[in-house]
């Protein structure tokens, strides 16, 4: 394919390739997010990196490491990839980690939190992260539940994976250094947990004199267990301090209004909400923009699982002042090496939703093991579920 000039056949350069390797099947509002926001930032540039049509492709490792590899071999294999977004979950990218580093897989992720994922210290660290880091979330939930609301006994409530144990971690190490000279109690629960053996462990709980759930997990089991609590009788339901994982899927409209006002709830989440944007002209450009290309986006209430949405459009926008500054060659293995170098070394700062990025990432080192993370713990705080379903902050 290609345009006929001065008698010649000229074939037209060939888009460049972005991946987006996320779950599309149990927690598919947060992918679909994320990809929103992507594609928000990419209409701001006609769709278009280094003067070539860039394009987007979704692949669906329903939160399985194994297919998440497959996925990475396959952007491997095309000469036009230049970048791969994750998605929600950590254990793909946890499980895959050397494999990335190793093969220079130039890795963007804008939700998966589980601390390690950013640390590489073998070699080049080729994954770069916007969103919250687990070694810090556990400090703004434990903060939030016992100087905030001065619970004095938590219970960590943690699915069995890398994101919770790394979670498990953290959480102790904010206990301890608030003055808890024990170890918290924990329970470990599996993907797939059913409502029965969850309203089990709740009532567990309960029985231990606990006054406060530390809960990481993600939507589907966030639902099973919020109805679980429902079951209980209202003196024994416990008040649940959560990370974020529980909005990225439909969990606001199974536990809706009514269930949730009979629920004590709240979540971590980053310093940005579209519903506070009168005083933002930039925010409201960018819903604007966003409407345009996603007709159901007209209001901020109509972003889901925002999180996503917010995250990769920043993210996006900070690939795209890399690859403006990178020079493409159209080498693909020296063009992914001299994007992954402007990552580290930005010139410009970058305008965001959540701020202006003044160098959001630098050379990482054992020594500077924040280096490949944009936000910090100044840009998190709490929030909970409104009546619409929308995410108030705190």
């Amino acid at each position: 394919m290609g345009l006929l000039l001065f008698g010649h056949w000229v074939t037209a350069a060939e888009p460049y390739k972005l991946y987006l390797d996320a779950d599309q099947t149990s927690t598919i509002e947060s992918t679909i997010s994320i990809e929103q926001g992507i594609l928000t930032a990419l209409s701001e540039v006609n769709h278009e990196l280094a003067g070539r049509p860039v394009e987007l492709i979704k692949l669906d490792h329903q939160g399985n490491s194994a297919r998440s590899r497959q996925h990475l071999e396959q952007y491997l294999q095309d000469e036009h990839a230049l970048a791969i977004f994750s998605g929600l979950h950590s254990p793909p990218l946890l499980a895959n980690l050397t494999f990335i580093n190793q093969h220079k897989i130039l890795t963007l992720v804008p939700w998966a939190a589980a601390s390690p994922i950013t640390r590489y210290a073998e070699g080049d660290n080729w994954v770069f992260r916007l969103s919250i880091d687990d070694s810090k979330a556990g400090y703004v939930i434990t903060n939030y539940a016992i100087k905030q609301r001065a619970f004095k006994i938590p219970h960590l409530l943690l699915e069995r994976t890398g994101w919770g144990k790394a979670n498990h971690k953290v959480m102790t190490k904010a206990l301890k250094e608030l003055g808890y000279t024990k170890n918290p109690r924990v329970t470990w629960f599996n993907w797939g947990t059913p409502e029965g053996k969850a309203r089990a462990i709740l009532r567990t709980i309960g029985h231990s004199n606990a006054d406060v759930i530390f809960f990481v997990g993600n939507a589907p089991e966030g639902k099973t267990f919020a109805k679980a609590m429902l079951k209980l009788p209202e003196t024994q339901r416990l008040p649940i301090a959560s990370h974020w994982g529980i909005t990225g899927g439909d969990f606001p409209k199974v536990i809706d209004a009514s269930m949730r006002e009979q629920l004590d709830l709240a979540f971590i989440q980053t310093r940005f909400s579209f519903l506070d944007i009168d005083a933002n002209p930039f925010a409201q450009n960018v819903l604007s923009q966003a409407s345009q290309v996603f007709p159901e986006l007209q209001t901020a209430y109509d972003v889901q699982a925002p999180t996503g949405f917010i995250h990769a459009y920043d993210l996006t926008r900070i690939l795209i002042a890399a690859v403006n500054q990178a020079q493409l060659t159209g080498n693909i293995m020296q063009d992914r090496a001299a994007i992954r170098l402007a990552l580290e070394h930005l010139k410009q700062p970058v305008k965001g939703l959540l701020k202006t990025y003044e160098q959001p990432f630098r050379p990482f080192s054992a020594k500077h093991n924040d280096a490949h993370e944009a936000l910090n713990i100044k840009d998190f705080t709490m929030g909970r579920y409104g009546k619409q379903g929308e995410i108030d902050l705190y």
